[in-house]
């Protein structure tokens, strides 16, 4: 029997016990000391939050509940407490809170609540309802880690982050003000836009507060946030509706969530959530090769329409400007699902392409395959001679991908996987292209299956099934070439968070600003490391297109799609990018100082800078004794802090993008006056 059976059957024979044998009540409140944050549970069942880091250490101001269910008859919220155990295990201690409700069902409420023992910041619960009753209760939803943040002022700004996609790509940071409202589902919030990480964060310039689940596969939860003067301040918490008939004597498990808090912005929340996946989950992160670290030149300047002689024609500007890769995008296939060479680009087929793949490799360079696996377009051969690879909706009809006007495959169906490995083994081992750029907003998420030809035991295997579909491409990479670059570029979404073991590069993923790529930069640090690989996407993409500097300072890794010569394409999407003699000598700039400093391998430091409450936006890297500051406005004067230097040593100051020193300060000093539009890249060094 495995673990969670034996919680569930010892949850339900206590509660049976509790009404025979009639245990009494605890009147005082228990109070679960976690160090850093507490959780209060009196004689309902209600919880109060409070931490070392907010005024007067309350997070949460009053008992409210936190945990309840949701039936079709009511929402039950009240359960008379009747026993609280405690055990100690070698890495937690589980604290088991048990109760009853009576009205409007006899509903049994148990809690598993863990503090682990190197996490003291967080609050671990599983929740267990048993059905008491001698009638069927029917759930509708379960909600979890409600809490309600008071705000006094309705003009006080709360910032946040949030990890659900939505089609319209919103920034994952933002602030929270008066009248705000979303629902962070994690499942599909369009037909082809869904997944994310199961966070959700808001702090002020005191303290923050995050919620969110540790289940190790995707889960169809919502994350929501209201932000409303008639309810007092801010509400989040999880829920999951999924309808569920409880007999007499069945028991209704949470999924494991956490709450926690912090000082300071989002990153702590993410970075401990993922140091915590990863030593106690068995979420492993793979090494990270070199070659995830080299910039890149994008062909899809030439767009779709790109010929053979077009990139060729531009690898001798691609490698004197100093870029190592060269990614062969949306184009060279016939069809999404086929994946069968374009005979107009491509008339010798295969020998075409190996034949174009050792060209580049003969200049020196490495070459990345575009591929979106998961879409089949209609009318293929693949749908023709497997359509049960398909994953088909509750109506029974394919689910679209809207960008491609395709179909999904199913991502649990063994067919689809055994298909996968084929095709990596034929890019990677037989066409010996050195990495993939996996592209396609479906990729991050995908819907419930309801193909009856795959047997699948709940639709929702589908969606569980996401992080093994990428373990098949990774592995299955990795097998043929070891220093392979798996990178996904999932359109605009929050990326999900267990694909991140399957990948070895992350990418801004067609930012809307610079700001996003700033965003998106401190996140990943966050979440796979201060060393992460994070690939700023094209420049042309940023702010002025030409922005390099928020890829740098963030320590990302930087590349571009310019076509060559000058007017050899206009770009549908980001206009003309064609590598004129006045870019170049910019784009020349920007690699000299990338190869120079190699941020990205350095270690950023999220922790030190708030990047919703400190002014000017600051970001800094340390590599060695050398620390090295990003800070951005539109337009500044006045003083910055320069956070983390060694206290006993005196710094030379280095505005390492024109080359010039500014300024040395002494071991007593760290703040700067500085003026300076858009962006300042400085770094510190020790003074001799």
């Amino acid at each position: 029997m495995n673990a969670l059976n034996k919680t569930v059957r010892f949850v339900f024979i206590f509660i049976l016990l509790v009404q025979l044998f009639g245990c009494s009540a605890k009147k005082n409140n228990v109070v679960i000391n976690a160090g850093k944050i507490s959780v209060e549970i009196n004689e309902n069942l209600y919880t109060r939050i409070t931490t070392i880091y907010a005024p007067n250490n309350k997070l949460t101001n009053n008992f409210r509940p936190s945990d309840y269910l949701i039936t079709t008859k009511d929402t039950i919220k009240d359960f008379h407490l009747e026993k609280v155990e405690r055990k100690r295990k070698s890495a937690y201690t589980e604290y088991i809170i048990s109760g009853i409700s009576v009205k409007p069902q006899k509903i049994g409420k148990t809690y598993s609540i863990k503090i682990y023992n190197d996490f003291p910041e967080f609050v671990f619960f599983k929740t267990f309802y048993a059905n008491l009753s001698d009638s069927l209760v029917t759930v509708k939803a379960w909600v979890a880690n409600d809490y309600l943040i008071p705000q006094k002022d309705t003009n006080q700004v709360f910032w946040s982050y949030q990890g659900a996609t939505y089609e319209e790509r919103p920034d994952w940071v933002m602030p929270v003000r008066n009248g705000y409202k979303r629902k962070n589902y994690m499942g599909m919030n369009a037909s082809d836009y869904g997944g994310g990480i199961p966070i959700v964060d808001i702090w002020s310039e005191n303290f923050g507060i995050g919620i969110g689940h540790v289940e190790t596969v995707p889960k169809l939860v919502s994350l929501p946030v209201v932000r409303d003067e008639k309810i007092g301040g801010t509400e989040i918490k999880i829920t999951y509706e999924n309808e569920k008939q409880l007999n007499k004597g069945d028991t209704l498990a949470t999924f494991e969530t956490f709450v926690t808090a912090h000082k300071g912005d989002y990153f702590h929340t993410l970075r401990r959530y993922s140091e915590f996946m990863q030593k106690h989950k068995g979420i492993h992160f793979n090494k990270i090769p070199s070659t995830s670290y080299e910039p890149i030149w994008c062909a899809w300047g030439y767009e779709r329409e790109f010929t053979v002689n077009q990139i060729l024609g531009t690898l001798p500007e691609v490698k004197k400007l100093g870029y190592k890769w060269v990614v062969i995008d949306d184009g060279w296939q016939t069809a999404e699902g086929d994946w069968l060479l374009n005979p107009k680009k491509f008339p010798h087929g295969e020998k075409d392409i190996i034949d174009f793949v050792r060209k580049i490799h003969k200049a020196g360079l490495k070459a990345k395959l575009w591929w979106a696996p998961l879409a089949v377009d209609p009318g293929t051969k693949l749908i023709a001679e497997h359509p049960e690879m398909l994953l088909l909706n509750k109506n029974g009809e394919p689910q679209k991908i809207s960008w491609w006007d395709s179909f999904y495959l199913c991502p649990a169906y063994e067919g689809t996987l055994e298909y996968t490995r084929t095709l990596v083994r034929k890019f990677i081992e037989e066409w010996k292209f050195d990495g993939l750029k996996i592209d396609g907003q479906h990729l991050n998420g995908a819907p419930p299956c309801y193909n009856s030809a795959h047997h699948h035991a709940r639709p929702e295997e589908a969606v569980e099934a996401m992080p093994k579909f990428f373990k098949t491409i990774y592995d299955e990479a990795v097998r043929y070439n070891p220093d392979a670059v798996i990178e996904v570029c999932p359109c605009g979404t929050a990326y999900n968070y267990y694909m991140l073991p399957y990948l070895n590069q992350v990418v801004a993923s067609d930012p809307t600003s610079s700001w996003q790529i700033r965003l998106k930069g401190k996140t990943f640090k966050a979440l796979l490391g201060g060393s992460a690989p994070y690939y700023g996407d094209h420049v042309e993409l940023s702010d002025t297109k030409e922005d390099f500097a928020s890829t740098v300072g963030v320590g990302g890794i930087i590349g571009t799609k310019f076509v060559w010569p000058v007017g050899a394409h206009f770009n549908k999407e980001s206009g003309d990018v064609s590598l004129t003699p006045a870019k170049e000598k910019k784009w020349r700039k920007w690699m000299k100082i990338y190869e120079q400093n190699r941020l990205p391998e350095g270690e950023y430091l999220g922790e030190l800078y708030d990047i919703g409450f400190y002014r000017p936006e600051a970001h800094v890297i340390k590599k060695g004794d050398t620390l090295y500051y990003a800070f951005y406005a539109d337009k500044f004067n006045g003083s910055i802090e320069l956070r983390g230097l060694d206290k006993n040593s005196s710094y030379d100051i280095i505005d390492y993008v024109n080359n010039v020193k500014i300024a040395t300060i002494p071991a007593n000093k760290r703040i700067l006056k500085v003026s300076f539009k858009k962006y300042l890249l400085l770094k510190a060094i020790k003074s001799q």
